[in-house]
């Protein structure tokens, strides 16, 4: 038997990088998949057939998650098509770095509205069908950033900063209808979002910092998201996993 047999998970932002490993990850211990992309559609046409060839029902739906309405269409057609939500991983997320002195109200603005609003949407969206049911996961994609902050990426760092928050303060709030809430912090993860930390001399000066003397992998995040979604993690909620290498102690 699989750890999360005849549960659905939706994952947002999933057709590539962390939320495609985390979709898979999930869909090979049982978990039927709904996932949302925005632009990258043969991507996620092709991860949906990768999850169906898993054995599982799973359905890529274009919708951002960053706006309301979008999400509470999303998943009132998930609950149609899948008839319950178990697990909500909140992955989408975009970095727009800059300097404070050189970063447009825009760029802010387009951070904040990925990163963190879609956090907050999407929760409001799925906590009714979870608290009915006395039961459910979500799990919060946040970083390290958001622990120490970066040089460079004010944004990024407020963003996962408040997602740590958001997170403590559902799980206070969802604690008693048995509804968890968690966050992951990855540290540096290969993934096309981090293409331009491998190259030479940036690469060598990141990895000297990390104990573990690596870069993390897709799946080293996905096994993290595994835990918090099943059983495993039954008296785990309100905390902020750091999955860093080590970086951040």
């Amino acid at each position: 038997m699989n750890l999360l047999d005849h549960q659905t998970a939706i994952i947002t932002g999933a057709s590539r990088g962390i939320g495609e490993a985390i979709a898979l990850k999930l869909a090979g211990e049982g978990a039927n998949i709904a996932f949302t992309y925005v632009s990258s559609e043969e991507k996620a046409k092709t991860l949906e057939e990768k999850l169906k060839a898993v054995g599982v029902k799973a359905k890529a739906y274009k919708s951002n998650a960053g706006i309301f309405a979008d999400c509470e269409t999303f998943v009132a057609e998930v609950l149609k098509e899948f008839g319950a939500v178990d697990i909500c991983v909140n992955n989408a997320g975009i970095s727009k770095d800059n300097l404070i002195l050189r970063m447009s109200e825009d760029q802010w603005d387009d951070v904040m509205q990925t990163n963190l609003k879609s956090v907050y949407n999407m929760t409001k969206q799925i906590i009714r069908p979870m608290m009915k049911a006395r039961k459910g996961s979500i799990i919060n994609m946040s970083s390290i950033v958001g622990m120490r902050g970066n040089a460079g990426q004010s944004s990024y760092a407020a963003s996962k900063a408040g997602i740590i928050g958001f997170t403590k303060s559902i799980a206070q709030e969802l604690g008693s209808r048995n509804v968890r809430c968690n966050a992951i912090a990855p540290g540096f993860i290969e993934t096309d979002m981090t293409h331009y930390l491998k190259e030479g001399d940036t690469a060598r000066n990141y990895i000297s910092n990390i104990p573990l003397g690596r870069f993390g992998q897709g799946e080293d995040i996905a096994n993290v998201a595994l835990f918090l979604a099943s059983d495993l993690s039954s008296y785990v909620t309100g905390q902020v996993i750091s999955v860093c290498g080590g970086l951040n102690m």
